[in-house]
């Protein structure tokens, strides 16, 4: 990932934060039959030098092939993004020497895959992505609330996936290489134009 060192992000706190806010992640995988990427929500563990990433996916998924084989992989986080409009910035008026940008965070993982068939693994994993995702809710739906039968069924159907991170960085790209004054104007215009609600875009048809 190009990282110019004005948007540099090394602070494995920082990374680790980004990641469990925004879980659903992009895996990417270069094997035999080339290239192939699925959406996957992740969870984080705090283990070895740079943690450890926790998914599951459907068996019938082809990428799964890959991972069993151990092809190179990468996890691309993407976090808050938005387009900068070079009418925010003062300098436009004092000079003119200006274009739009993007500014956007994101997280990029590397490891090796290691898939999970062992049914107690698999049910971990669906139980604490749906505790960490139900927690908030005033009465949190749980694996347990469905028939252990349909639930059995359900686990014979999907693969766990374990990376262990062995590479891991971060891009934030905030305007931190334009003026106070430039940074002040984007800061105005996001806030402005604070309109952009993509879960709207989620809600099923009729």
């Amino acid at each position: 990932m190009y990282q110019p060192p004005a948007f540099r992000e090394d602070r494995l706190p920082i990374l680790h934060e980004m990641i469990r806010a925004h879980p659903l992640a992009t895996l990417i995988t270069a094997g035999p039959k080339g290239l192939q990427a699925n959406l996957l929500p992740f969870t984080l563990h705090e283990a070895g030098p740079r943690g450890i990433l926790r998914a599951h996916l459907a068996r019938a998924n082809p990428q799964l092939e890959a991972l069993r084989l151990g092809a190179e992989t990468l996890v691309v986080f993407q976090g808050p993004q938005a387009y900068i409009s070079p009418a925010w910035y003062p300098a436009k008026k004092e000079h003119g020497r200006v274009v739009p940008t993007w500014n956007y965070i994101v997280v990029q993982v590397r490891g090796t895959p290691q898939i999970h068939d062992d049914p107690v693994w698999l049910r971990a994993q669906v139980e604490e992505l749906t505790r960490t995702h139900e927690s908030p809710r005033p009465k949190p739906w749980q694996v347990g609330d469905a028939p252990e039968s349909y639930i059995d069924a359900l686990l014979q159907s999907i693969a766990g996936l374990e990376i262990r991170i062995a590479s891991i960085d971060g891009k934030w790209k905030m305007s931190q290489n334009r003026s106070h004054a430039d940074r002040q104007g984007v800061r105005e215009g996001l806030l402005h134009e604070a309109r952009n609600q993509p879960a709207a875009q989620l809600i099923p048809p009729d």
